[in-house]
């Protein structure tokens, strides 16, 4: 899921008080949908906080509308105060509860736990990643914040190979919607600079993960 919206940013810097020096940096990672997140996270090998398992379920009173549906895109379909009370958390004791979120039925399934395993670096993907920075910045536990840039019809191509094969919504829906977000995702990406990320590539992205991870890149090994 992947816009861009007008709304003021969901941190409103309320950060979780009495954690300690944190144990656990979190690289804040976005870009939009089909742009190469997950895929990335998969070769990195790195704790992973799925922050899309924070949007509010389907029912919510408060959801935006768009397209005729819930706009997903939306930061106000999403809590961003769990979100940032789980990576405080996670950053100090090197373990949290995260809610687990089932896309297409637009609901909360159950909880569960991301353990650092004593890993100095943790990633928290997902579009909503932005909205965090200065959040994350404040608490102490920002180690990067990367936004993954590629050629807008690569993303619509991927992103709806993606939507399709999970049967996230119906066909026409999805055209739609990726047709909307191609055209707005320089926007996005301005949007998400802004709010503190820096835009690379994914294989930058991938360097500068494994250097603050102390991982040899696959080319070196």
């Amino acid at each position: 899921m992947a816009g861009v919206s007008t709304a003021p940013p969901s941190d409103d810097r309320s950060v979780p008080a009495a954690h300690p020096r944190p144990r656990v940096g979190v690289v804040l990672l976005t870009g939009p949908s089909g742009s190469g997140k997950t895929a990335l996270t998969r070769r990195l090998g790195l704790p992973v906080v799925r922050l899309d398992d924070f949007y509010l379920d389907g029912d919510h009173p408060d959801l935006p509308h768009r397209f005729g549906i819930v706009d997903w895109d939306d930061p106000r379909s999403w809590d961003g105060k769990g979100a940032l009370a789980a990576l405080c958390t996670l950053a100090a004791d090197g373990r949290a509860e995260v809610p687990v979120y089932d896309i297409p039925s637009n609901a909360r399934t159950g909880m569960g736990l991301v353990d650092a395993a004593g890993s100095t670096v943790v990633i928290a993907e997902g579009i909503f990643a932005a909205q965090l920075v200065g959040a994350c910045r404040d608490a102490g536990i920002l180690a990067d914040a990367i936004c993954l840039r590629r050629p807008a019809i690569v993303t619509f191509w991927f992103r709806l190979l993606r939507d399709v094969a999970e049967a996230r919504k119906p066909v026409g829906t999805l055209l739609r919607r990726g047709w909307a977000l191609l055209r707005s995702e320089p926007a996005m990406i301005r949007n998400w600079v802004a709010l503190g990320c820096r835009a690379t590539s994914v294989g930058e992205a991938e360097d500068a993960i494994r250097a603050l991870a102390g991982q040899d890149s696959p080319a070196a090994s």
